[in-house]
């Protein structure tokens, strides 16, 4: 039998999410994207990392263990794959070393899932291909609100790495491009030491509300949950997830892990708490499986993608 290419295997992984029918054809993916609800989609890229790296692993890990996860969601009450057509659209054969090939291909991809009426759901790698999904995803919807789940501000400039496109830059960028609608950014679970006094300068300077762990252990998630959906509750919304908004207690398997983050339930409740939204997309980042012990990092990865589907089956369209 002969091997397939590169390009071939990077793109159909090894297991479909969720089990889920997958695109393996590329002649069949523009027919099979225009038929879906949502398109789940690998970039295995970690190219923008600045410390720990691995990441480019996370789609192959979580969906093997994404085959564990039932489809029927007991507090929505709806079988979300019943509800929705979601189809594994592969993952993206992206170069290893290049940030702006990285770029052009997701966001050329997510403008094809979108121009199909479908909604991109991306699974990482790093947090650097937030910037390119939100790129297509604002040139269909315009600008967005966007619920960012995550340890870091990620508003990082260019000066210390020399770099305008790591993953501690893409919610900077898409600020500064007009992608997040004014007072349309909610960020969760920010914690830990700053660089600077200004650290949330980029942040507040565009109306965003931001809510620490501690905010978070302190109001609860119902409450958070219940001011994203009145703050929200007309915009297109777009959820990015970055693993490590989680303590490392919970979700070891990341390659900035901070102390003092959500717990596991925490998230899943956060998340619950979202239905009702307009949701147009997610991502998941920064899992690094190799960083993980006993697949827990991987498995709340999972469950945290299927919490975004069931937002995505009861959202009004």
């Amino acid at each position: 039998m002969t091997q397939q290419s590169i390009g071939a295997y990077l793109r159909h992984g090894q297991t479909p999410f969720f089990r889920l029918p997958a695109v393996m054809d590329e002649g069949t993916r523009p027919t099979a994207y225009a038929n879906a609800d949502v398109v789940l989609l690998g970039v295995p890229f970690d190219g923008g990392t600045t410390y720990q790296p691995g990441a480019r692993f996370g789609p192959y890990h979580v969906r093997r263990v994404s085959a564990l996860v039932q489809p029927y969601h007991a507090t929505h009450r709806i079988d979300v794959f019943a509800a929705l057509r979601v189809i594994d659209g592969g993952n993206l054969p992206v170069p290893p070393f290049s940030l702006a090939a990285m770029r052009e291909l997701v966001q050329a991809e997510v403008g094809a899932i979108v121009d199909a009426g479908a909604a991109p759901f991306l699974v990482g790698g790093d947090h650097s291909l937030t910037l390119p999904s939100l790129r297509a995803l604002a040139a269909k919807h315009g600008p967005l609100a966007i619920v960012h789940i995550d340890a870091h501000f990620d508003t990082s400039s260019p000066e210390l790495w020399g770099e305008a496109f790591h993953h501690g830059t893409p919610l900077r960028n898409a600020i500064e491009e007009g992608l997040v609608v004014r007072d349309g950014l909610f960020q969760i679970g920010i914690r830990g030491p700053w660089k600077a006094d200004d650290d949330a300068a980029c942040s507040t300077r565009s109306g965003a509300r931001i809510v620490t762990s501690d905010d978070l252990e302190a109001h609860g998630t119902a409450t958070v949950a219940n001011e994203i959906r009145d703050r929200f509750a007309t915009l297109p919304v777009y959820v990015t997830l970055d693993i490590d908004a989680v303590d490392p207690a919970f979700a070891p398997g990341t390659g900035t892990p901070v102390p003092g983050g959500l717990s596991s339930r925490e998230l899943l409740r956060l998340l619950r708490g979202l239905a009702g939204l307009r949701i147009v997309g997610m991502d998941l980042v920064e899992i690094a499986p190799a960083l993980d012990h006993a697949d827990i990092t991987c498995l709340l990865g999972a469950y945290a993608l299927f919490e975004g589907l069931a937002l995505r089956a009861c959202a009004p369209r």
